[in-house]
Order: structure tokens, then sequence, then C-alpha cells
């Protein structure tokens, strides 16, 4: 069992929040409408039992505190943040090896929260 089932990315600005992840993920995010509240929601498997989305509304306040949540980028860790900048974000920690578990990285969105990347070791 997953510890994590799902989780919400606060927006300011939903369309640029939205952009900036197809961008750096290079992947579409579906837009929808959940519990009235605009949400992007990421690629992810269903059968995985994780997932999340980008969501704006009243009490989804951008932050740089709090838990931190990793996104994995696959293989592409490296790509991934080579297009942060230039999507409006921040490199905060660049790519770090941490053994066995793989390499790490971790940014600023363009709505100004600190999220992770992670790419698993190669097998």
């Amino acid at each position: 069992m997953n510890a994590i089932n799902w989780f919400e990315i606060p927006a300011a600005d939903f369309d640029r929040a939205v952009t900036f992840y197809e961008t750096i993920l290079g992947k579409p995010i579906r837009r929808e409408i959940f519990g009235g509240l605009p949400n992007g929601i990421l690629p992810y498997e269903q059968d995985s039992g994780v997932g999340g989305s980008i969501v704006h509304g009243d009490g989804n306040t951008p932050a740089m505190t709090g838990p931190l949540v990793y996104l994995n980028t696959g293989m592409e860790l490296a790509a991934v943040v080579g297009r942060v900048e230039s999507a409006g974000g921040q490199v905060l920690l660049p790519l770090t090896p941490i053994g066995p578990a793989g390499t790490i990285a971790v940014i600023r969105d363009s709505e100004g929260n600190r999220v992770g990347l992670h790419q698993p070791l190669e097998n």
C-alpha cells in the first residue's frame, strides 16, 4: 500500500501553472473541474494508486514551505530540469545523486512552490 495516494500542487494562476508543468514534463495535463475547483491532472497510471493535480481556488496558496512532493521524471531528469528556467521556474537543488535510490533535483515552480523531481537508478 502506498503511503500517498493523491497530492495537490496549489496554483495562484491556473493556466500559467498548467503550462509550466506541461512544458517541463513534456506531457499534456488534463484540465477538469473537481469539487468546484479547476484541477490539472498530472500524468499517472491508474493502477499505481498514486496521482496528483494542480489546483486553483480558495485555500490553495502556493508555498515554499511544508511537505516536499517529488514528481517521477522517469529517466529524463536532466531534460526536465533543463526546461525549468525557460518555463518560468528556478532550480533550487541541481541534479544530486542519492545512492541506490537514484537522482533528485528540487525546483521552485511558476507559482512559488518548492517541488522535488526524482529519477530512479538505471537498472
